[in-house]
Parts: structure tokens; C-alpha cells; sequence
């Protein structure tokens, strides 16, 4: 985090425009913090309708007025209300939330960091120096150890870990064991009630982070001047962002956490168990710790809404950009009919515009056929003679027919109930009929046809009798046959 800018000019303006700054200086600051502090944080009450917030004002103005006199802050509780929702100061959040008509107000992430440094404010029985101290060292040991990428490095940390952990269990086996005194309990409790009651006020930072988002979304798509597809990578990139971010993925991880269900039990456990201890009980903390883990929760689930209402309502939004894009289309193109029914009776004389075809016309170059030669039939007027010699015409009738339809057919039956099938399969089932020449038009079926893949990795071999009841066997490559391939 960088070190923010302590130099004159930005704290003149750190003044002027931050609205927590303002509060702090503010004639009536001890009214407003007193008020807000009662009405939101101590509570943890994440939202109030103007109602109720005014009905409760109203009765603190009234309590003030019986102790300190009916002058003190003469006007009402809604007036002194809508005064700090202004732009002029900020500290409350005054909007309508969905589906109601009635307003609501929350607290600014600027007031609630005035009210948590004013609680800083208080003087503390003791400043926790060693618990901080031990907070510092683990951290810097988490990082170290996380980020280390030596193997052996990491390896040596965590048996070093386990060796500790082994002394500290053989300790206690032998009834040696060390207890934390008062005081490092209290300075560890008030150490976990800070950062519990920091994590609370953290949530209406993230809040606003969405809303300022969703605000500057807006800005740029009224004033957008390009195509609608720009503007939405736009949108989106943003909303990526924030998303990826650390603070989107850090509190991610933390609702990740804490829904956990075992997180859950093993919070409540932790609670109460320190609650019941003596040292924490003196010091009369605040009931509601007990249940701090479901404040969180609370707080939580009103940020998740928040996100989701934001994102549904810029989808409305740029739903609306859209539909304010086609209304313009249809009024262009209603005024061209207007235009055009006017000048019907009456065309124009010369000509406004042409065009030198209704669409282009595109001819390549290869396109084109190429010249082929005519051709030139020859004729042989012989009278053709009647022939005499002998020929053995015993081949023509020993010729074998495949019917490559008939091995088509058995593959497509073979498929119809699995994805593939390989040969040494179907003529298990079927063994050839025709030998050699059978077993080639299987083989020009995969191949030449595509109807299946040949694995020449792979072998088997095929057994067929010939015409004379010879034994023959063949190796051939494994043939699969695919439905993808298949006719």
C-alpha cells in the first residue's frame, strides 16, 4: 500500500472534500457521531428506513433537550437527517431500495472511519505491544514460508515446526504445561474484538467500491459514442477487474471462509469459550460478540445483494441504451416513408442519386474454363469379319463377386449398438466366404471408403478355406470400423 501524501496542498484538499474530515470539524460533530453511533454501529444495523431512523432521532433530540435545554438543536430530526445526506457533507446514504417506495439510510464508508477514530480516541487500560508483535512475526512467517520456492527450504521449515510441536506435546504428557497469564489473554481478546469490529466497517467499503463502479459504468455509456460491442467489453472489462482485484479476491476468499459450516461451529466454540474466562469477563465485553461471526454473515449477504442488484440493474440500464438505439432507427426510417409518400404524386424530374448495380459482381479468374480441343470422332468403314479363333472362355465364369453392399451392411447393423467394431469381430461372427478377395474388399472398405481406421501397430490374423479345403491364414494390421464413418 503506498504511503498516502502528507503534504500541504493534499490535505487542504483532504479537508475540504473528504466528508469524514468534515464531520470531525462540523459545529454539531459531537450530535452526529453520538447519533450515528448509536443508531448503526452499535447495533451493527446495516440499513433503516427513514421512518423508523427519524422516530429514533427524534426521541434522542428529545432526551438531550430535557438535560441540556429546549435550545439545543431547535430543528427536527428529519431536517438535521436529509442536512447529513446532502452532497454538502455525505454521511449518511439516503436511496430507495427495489421493490419499495419508502427511503432508506445507511452510513458512508467516510463516517464510519470519523466514528472508529473517534472511538481510537479513548484512553486504553494497556497498549498490546506483544500480541501485536507475535501477530507481525506470523505474518512474516506465513509469507516467507508461502512464498519460499526452495522444496528442501520448506521441507527444513516445517520439520523444525514439528520438532516444536513435538517438545510442546511431550511437555504437556509429562504435566509441564504453560498457561498465558491475564493480561496476554485481555491484550489478545481486545486484539480480536478490533480487528472483528474493522472487519464490519470494511463491508461498507467494499459496497461503495461495487457503487462507485457501477457509477462510473454509467458515465461512460451515456456518453459513449461507439458501437455497442465496445461499450459492453468495456463494462465487462471493468467488472473483471474489481472482480480480480485484491480486494475482490481477498473478500471472495473471506466469504468462502466464513460460510464454511465447520468455520461456523468452531467460531461459536472459540467465542464462547473466551467469554466464559475470568480475565474477559472482568472486563464486561459486549454481548453481541457472541454472535459477531453471524453480524458478519449479515453485513455480508447485504454486499453480495448489493453486487447482484448492481449488475441486474446495469443490465437494465444498457437494455434500455439499446432499445433508445432502435427507437431512433424506427423514427429514421418512418421519416424516409413520410418523405417518400410526399414526393409520390410529384417524383423529382432529374435523378438524386444512382447506383451501377442493385450488387456487385464478383468474376475470378479461375472461374474461366480452360480451352478443350473438340473431339474428332474416327470412323473405320471395314466390314468387320466373323473370327475363328479358339478361346478358352472357362475365366469368364470363374471370375468371384464381392457384394460390397452385403460387408456395408453388416458393418451398419454391427454399429447400431456400440461407437466402433473391428474386423477380427465381424468375421468372428461371419468368417469369409470368398477367401483373399473377400478379405481385400473389407480392407478397401476402411480404406479407400473411409468407413474405418487400419492400426498398423497392431496385428491379427485371418483364417478362410479355398476352393480345394486348404487351410489359409493371412496377417493383416487391426481394422477398426467407426460410426463416424460408417454410411
Amino acid at each position: 500500500m503506498p504511503t498516502p501524501a502528507m503534504d500541504y496542498e493534499h490535505l487542504v484538499r483532504l479537508r475540504r472534500d473528504h466528508p469524514g474530515w468534515r464531520l470531525l470539524t462540523a459545529n454539531s460533530a459531537p450530535l452526529i457521531a453520538a447519533f450515528l453511533h448509536q443508531a448503526f454501529i452499535l447495533p451493527n444495523v446495516r440499513t433503516m428506513t427513514e421512518q423508523d431512523l427519524t422516530a429514533e432521532f427524534d426521541d434522542y433530540l428529545y432526551r438531550l433537550r430535557e438535560r441540556y435545554g429546549a435550545e439545543l438543536y431547535p430543528r427536527s430530526g428529519r431536517d438535521y437527517l436529509n442536512d447529513w445526506a446532502g452532497d454538502e457533507h455525505g454521511w449518511l446514504r439516503r436511496y430507495y431500495p427495489p421493490d419499495a417506495d419508502e427511503l432508506h439510510y445507511d452510513l458512508t464508508p467516510a463516517s464510519e472511519q470519523a466514528l472508529q477514530w473517534l472511538a481510537g480516541l479513548e484512553e486504553r487500560t494497556f497498549v498490546g505491544a506483544e500480541s501485536r508483535l507475535k501477530v507481525v512475526f506470523d505474518l512474516l512467517r506465513e509469507i516467507a514460508h508461502g512464498s519460499e520456492t526452495d522444496a528442501q527450504t520448506r521441507i527444513e521449515a516445517l520439520e523444525r515446526r514439528r520438532a516444536a510441536i513435538d517438545a510442546e506435546i511431550a511437555a504437556v504428557r509429562e504435566g509441564r504445561m504453560v498457561f498465558m497469564d491475564d493480561t496476554q489473554v485481555r491484550e489478545r481478546f481486545l486484539q480480536a474484538v478490533d480487528t472483528a469490529n474493522a472487519l464490519l466497517g470494511d463491508f461498507r467499503q467494499v459496497e461503495q467500491n461495487f457503487r462507485n463502479l457501477d457509477r462510473r459504468v454509467r458515465e461512460r455509456v451515456a456518453g459513449w459514442e461507439g458501437s455497442r460491442a465496445e461499450v459492453l467489453d468495456e463494462v465487462f472489462g471493468q467488472r473483471d477487474s474489481i472482480g480480480d482485484s485484491d480486494q475482490g479476491r481477498s473478500f471472495r476468499a473471506f466469504w468462502d471462509f466464513l460460510m464454511s459450516p465447520s468455520h461456523q461451529e468452531e467460531l461459536s466454540r472459540l467465542l464462547e469459550g473466551a467469554l466464559e474466562l475470568a480475565p474477559i469477563a472482568g472486563l464486561a465485553p459486549n454481548p453481541r460478540l457472541r454472535r459477531i461471526h453471524h453480524d458478519w454473515m449479515a453485513a455480508g449477504e447485504v454486499t453480495q445483494r448489493t453486487v447482484a442488484r448492481l449488475s441486474e440493474q446495469l443490465r437494465r440500464y444498457l437494455d434500455d441504451q439499446a432499445w433508445l438505439e432502435n427507437r431512433r432507427i424506427m423514427e429514421i426510417l418512418r421519416d424516409l416513408e413520410r418523405h417518400a409518400i410526399a414526393v409520390r404524386n410529384a417524383p423529382p424530374t432529374v435523378a438524386l442519386t444512382s447506383i451501377d448495380a442493385p450488387a456487385p459482381q464478383v468474376e475470378l479468374p479461375m472461374d474461366r474454363p480452360l480451352f478443350t480441343p473438340p473431339l474428332s470422332a474416327h470412323l473405320d468403314s471395314t466390314q468387320p469379319l466373323e473370327g475363328d479363333a479358339e478361346v478358352d472362355a472357362s475365366a469368364l465364369f470363374e471370375q468371384v463377386y464381392i457384394d460390397r453392399e452385403r460387408l456395408r451392411s453388416r458393418v451398419r447393423r454391427a454399429l447400431q449398438t456400440r461407437r466402433s467394431v473391428t474386423l477380427a469381430e465381424l468375421l468372428e461372427a461371419a468368417p469369409l466366404e470368398q477367401g483373399l478377395a473377400e478379405l481385400v474388399a473389407w480392407l478397401s472398405l476402411a480404406t479407400a471408403e473411409d468407413l474405418g481406421v487400419i492400426d498398423d501397430d497392431r496385428q491379427h490374423e485371418v483364417c478362410w478355406n479355398d476352393d480345394r479345403g486348404r487351410l489359409r491364414r493371412a496377417t493383416v494390421p487391426v481394422v477398426i470400423f467407426t460410426a463416424g464413418g460408417a454410411p
